[in-house]
């Protein structure tokens, strides 16, 4: 009998790793040429005049600009994507990110709501548990409590 209750287990496991495969088979290994590279930095990076556009959408002077530097950059072969960001960032601030970093504040923005999410969960939890463990303790009444409400029912009748 114990054998038919884990093969389920099995027959799942098959599944996750044949997934992790198909996923890791089929995933793409990034820009392969140059002007595929300069499109990828280029969608990274926020039109400095346009609201919610990419250099690499907008046709905006200014995006035409940074997109002919960040080519210009990329055919250097000199500097990596993220030098590139970071020339193109102290040109124009960090709000022209697209994809904001990961260290420093910027992090701590990304983090605290995935903080606060588990934190609420976690009290969510204890908080149940608490409400189950409360509710498990209330037993039914005793012969002696059903006593005292049949005596408090009798002493109202008139």
């Amino acid at each position: 009998m114990s054998a038919l209750k884990k093969w389920p287990a099995w027959v799942l496991l098959v599944f996750v790793v044949v997934a992790f495969l198909a996923v890791g088979a089929t995933r793409d290994d990034g820009p392969s040429t140059p002007q595929e590279r300069s499109d990828a930095i280029a969608q990274r990076v926020a039109c400095p005049v346009c609201d919610g556009e990419s250099v690499f959408e907008s046709r905006n002077t200014a995006s035409v600009n940074i997109r002919n530097r960040i080519t210009e950059l990329v055919n250097g072969g000199q500097a990596s994507d993220d030098e590139i960001i970071a020339d193109i960032e102290a040109s124009f601030g960090g709000r022209i990110l697209l994809v904001p970093k990961a260290t420093g504040f910027d992090a701590l923005v990304w983090a605290l709501p995935v903080a606060a999410l588990i934190c609420a969960v976690a009290a969510l939890a204890v908080t149940f548990r608490r409400w189950r463990r409360d509710a498990a303790a209330a037993s039914d009444p005793t012969v002696e409590d059903r006593a005292m409400v049949a005596a408090a029912l009798a002493d109202e009748d008139p």
